[in-house]
């Protein structure tokens, strides 16, 4: 049940990106050019997914537990520190760069272009190194 969840969230997801636009990177890059020709057609699209996830965000705050029963995971640290600041940067480069975050990416890779395929295999790459970085800590 809980693998039927997810599949039907990721798909009304990558459903509602693919309908806003923002898996369109020159939509993407118009939205971040705010010095030059803005478009904030993109900023509708997040207010409107702010407004349908935080009454949705609010009760399962309440409950403790997703609508699957899963505990609800919050990340419990409030500081600003090295890693996040620099994990914030990067995202934001590559995002500004590329035209796409990582979920726009996964719901782009129904297209025929080859462009975000090359930014999902970029991006695993990161998360591999990342795993490796932590297991090489941790020993």
């Amino acid at each position: 049940m809980r693998n039927l969840f997810a599949l039907l969230a990721g798909l009304l997801f990558g459903t509602g990106l693919i309908l806003s636009g923002m898996t369109d990177p020159a939509k993407v890059t118009a939205f971040l050019d705010v010095a030059g020709n803005w478009d904030p057609s993109l900023a509708l699209v997040m207010g409107g997914a702010l407004l349908v996830a935080l009454p949705a965000f609010h009760v399962a705050r309440r409950r403790g537990a997703t609508i699957d029963g899963e505990p609800l995971q919050l990340p419990t640290a409030r500081r600003l520190d090295r890693p996040l600041i620099v994990g914030s940067i990067l995202f934001g480069a590559g995002w500004g760069l590329a035209g796409y975050c990582p979920g726009p990416a996964l719901a782009s890779l129904t297209r025929p272009e080859g462009a975000p395929w090359l930014f999902v295999l970029a991006m695993l790459a990161g998360m591999v190194l990342y795993e490796a970085r932590q297991w090489w800590h941790g020993r």
